[in-house]
């Protein structure tokens, strides 16, 4: 059995239409999920590290790393039932997007640190750090998810024309 099944199994009858209903944005949301640990991870681990003196550079480097690994869970998992696109064209818009919502993902950051100016020696080092995790880890990130839902959703991974092997009609995008 698998882990989709085994949830599945152990819902309540009252949640689950729900659930079915929104289980491609609550897959998006677990990509998300296993993206976001991985660019905190990667962020601080360089951030403390080898670049120390450049933390947007290590935010960049982090979330660059955690969207090629989104886009390969969305392809093969959260976006798994449309394949509307070549796969060439569906990943230069993902990047594209993902582009677009690096550029977002930084601005909280860049706004903490050089406009409101939380970096030390003007504040501690713990106030410093919790300025990062909360401009450019939580709330860049919660910008940018909310534009890459959109925009993935409505652009990059879209319903193709399916044509039904029995009768050789096409469908309308709908299983």
């Amino acid at each position: 059995m698998s882990f989709g099944e085994y949830v599945v199994a152990r819902l309540p009858d009252r949640w689950l239409g729900r659930v079915l209903r929104h289980a491609e944005l609550l897959k998006f949301l677990s990509v998300g999920a296993v993206t976001f640990v991985t660019t905190v991870g990667i962020f601080f681990g360089l951030k403390w590290t080898v670049l120390s003196a450049n933390p947007v550079t290590a935010n960049i480097i982090a979330v660059l790393v955690s969207t090629i690994l989104s886009y390969v869970l969305n392809r093969e998992w959260s976006f798994s039932n449309r394949d509307g696109r070549p796969h060439h064209h569906e990943a230069a818009l993902f990047f594209s997007v993902a582009g677009g919502g690096l550029i977002i993902n930084q601005v909280p950051l860049w706004i903490s640190r050089y406009v409101l100016d939380l970096r030390m020696p003007h504040v501690s080092f713990l106030a410093e750090n919790v300025a990062d995790l909360v401009s450019g880890t939580l709330l860049g990130t919660l910008l940018a998810t909310a534009f890459r839902w959109w925009a993935m959703s409505r652009f990059v991974f879209v319903q193709g024309k399916r044509v039904d092997p029995a009768t050789s009609l096409e469908l309308d995008g709908r299983p």
